[in-house]
This record gives structure tokens, C-alpha cells and sequence, in this order.
């Protein structure tokens, strides 16, 4: 496991550092560097379910340190992920607005039958208007889906911290059996203090009617 450990990580640190590539790659080779990331990944999340079934099988002392390194591992991985799906997201909201930029750009306008001109300068703020309501919807996206992620992450720590509850009682060698013997004791331990306060109520009762 180590072994495999060591090299997950130093793959998630080459991600890490490849991932400034993608703010100074031109048009042409931006593609083959989020691919050459994407695949890096995804062999990062390989590595990963191995190293989840190799830590399930340590010994119990070293068990739940072993999860913990994985869990690490994870997270950071899931941040990788989540930052070039949101470089993906902006910079395909960008090409489409160059496109309409140029489309625009390049459309003759001509006055038609009824000597009706168009508007050019009305046309050109209403498509900078778009720009910027476009610019609005992407932060909004961008930060719901930092959210989204920001809230599996949590449920994922979540379910790791449930496991190792688990494992710490396993280690404290406290069994089912055990479990309900002390639920059983617990229930009988409240009916043992109802019965006590009725039948004090009833002594306090005889005693105020004798004396009375």
C-alpha cells in the first residue's frame, strides 16, 4: 500500500502543478492540455479505489491512519476536479462570446425597402448587456457549483468520520450483543426510577391522609 500510496500522491502534486499550463495555452493547444489533466486524474481516482481497498485491509492499529492518508488524497483530488471543470466552464462561455462578437462584427447592415435603418450603436449595447448579464450567470454558476462541491466533500468527511466511529467501537471491542445488553439495562433502569416516584407519591399520599 506505500508503495501506491507515494505514487498517488506525487501524481496529485504533477496535476497540482500542471494545472498552470491552462492559463498561459493558446487556442489550439488548451484542448490537449485539459484532456493530458482530465486522463491524469482519472488515473489519480483509479489509484484511489485501490488504495480504499488495501487500507480496509491493514491491521486494526494502522487501519484508521491509513483511511485518513486516503481521505487526504481524495479531497485534494476532488479540488483538482472541480477547478478544471470550472476552467472548462469559463473558457467555453468565453469562445461563445468572441464568436457572437465577430459574428456581429461582421454582418453588413443595409437599409432595407422602407429606408429603415438598424440601430447599430442600440445593437452593440444590447450585446454588451448580454455580456454582462452572461458574466453574472457564470459567477452565479461558478459559485453554486463550488457549493455543490463544497457540500460532497462535507458529506464525504461526514461518512469517513461515521467509519471511524465504528472502527474506534470495533476496537473497544464493543459488540451488538454488548450494545443491547446496556440499551436492555437502560430501558429497565427507567421503568425501575417511574416505579420509584409512584410509589413514593403514593407513601407521600397515605401519609398526608393519615396525619390529616
Amino acid at each position: 500500500m506505500e508503495a501506491l500510496y507515494h505514487q498517488t500522491n506525487k501524481q496529485v502534486h504533477e496535476v497540482q502543478s500542471y494545472m498552470g499550463h491552462l492559463e498561459t495555452s493558446d487556442k489550439q493547444s488548451v484542448h490537449l492540455v485539459e484532456n493530458e489533466i482530465q486522463a491524469r486524474i482519472d488515473r489519480i481516482f483509479s489509484n484511489l479505489e485501490r488504495l480504499e481497498i488495501l487500507s480496509s485491509k491493514e491491521p486494526a492499529n494502522k487501519r484508521q491512519n491509513a483511511k485518513l492518508r486516503v481521505d487526504q488524497l481524495k479531497y485534494d483530488v476532488q479540488h483538482l476536479q472541480s477547478a478544471l471543470r470550472n476552467f472548462q466552464h469559463r473558457r467555453y462561455n468565453r469562445e461563445q462570446q468572441e464568436k457572437q462578437r465577430e459574428e456581429l462584427l461582421a454582418r453588413t447592415f443595409t437599409a432595407n425597402d422602407s429606408d429603415t435603418t438598424i440601430p447599430i450603436d442600440e445593437t452593440l449595447q444590447f450585446n454588451e448587456s448580454l455580456q454582462n448579464a452572461h458574466h453574472g450567470m457564470d459567477d452565479l454558476i461558478g459559485s453554486g457549483t463550488s457549493i455543490l462541491h463544497g457540500l460532497r466533500d462535507q458529506r464525504m468527511t461526514l461518512k469517513g468520520t461515521h467509519k471511524k466511529i465504528l472502527d474506534v467501537a470495533n476496537m473497544l471491542g464493543l459488540s451488538n450483543t454488548v450494545m443491547r445488553l446496556i440499551e436492555k439495562r437502560a430501558f429497565q433502569d427507567k421503568y425501575f426510577m417511574i416505579g420509584g416516584m409512584l410509589l413514593s407519591c403514593v407513601i407521600m399520599f397515605l401519609v398526608v391522609q393519615y396525619l390529616t
